[in-house]
């Protein structure tokens, strides 16, 4: 789904695919690679969510502050509040409470959609790793040029 040129896409699942278990609790629990094309602007945030949660949206994983000038993103991202080989990304606090991406983890028997949301802005953004989504969506606003995503499902 490009957004005005904006293109994400993952070697590991096509959107609408089913997430390979390494990428979850059940697995390796480690960041799926990305591909990124078509982006403008001066920086990039990722938002990864569960939209099936049973408390309401749920999310993954916050990373900002990659150069919009990045095609890839590796697999198996560090647990670290900045990330060298992204230009210095930072990681924000995910909704276990942790720092960086942890994986689906739907309760048994049950399939959820994983959506991964990829964002150009104009901008680097001053926000402190600890932050969380409500922190990293109030700084991104007014400084938005592009947005896609790709999702996935995982069923336990």
């Amino acid at each position: 789904m490009p957004a005005n040129g904006l293109e994400l896409s993952s070697p590991a699942f096509s959107s609408g695919g089913k997430i390979p278990s390494k990428y979850t609790f059940d697995g390796s629990d480690i960041s799926p690679p990305l591909n990124i094309s078509g982006a403008k602007g001066e920086s990039l945030a990722i938002i990864m969510d569960d939209p099936d949660a049973s408390g309401g949206t749920f999310t993954h994983w916050l990373i900002w502050n990659i150069p919009a000038n990045t095609t890839q993103i590796p697999e198996g991202i560090p647990q670290e509040e900045t990330v060298g080989e992204l230009g210095n990304a930072i990681q924000g606090t995910n909704d276990f409470g942790e720092i960086g991406y942890r994986g689906p983890k739907p309760p048994e028997g049950e399939k959820h959609e994983y959506r991964i949301f990829l964002y150009t802005l104009d901008r680097g953004l001053d926000l402190n790793p600890e932050a969380s989504r409500d922190g990293l969506e109030e700084a991104m606003e007014g400084h938005l040029i592009q947005k896609t995503k790709i999702s996935g499902y995982y069923e336990r």
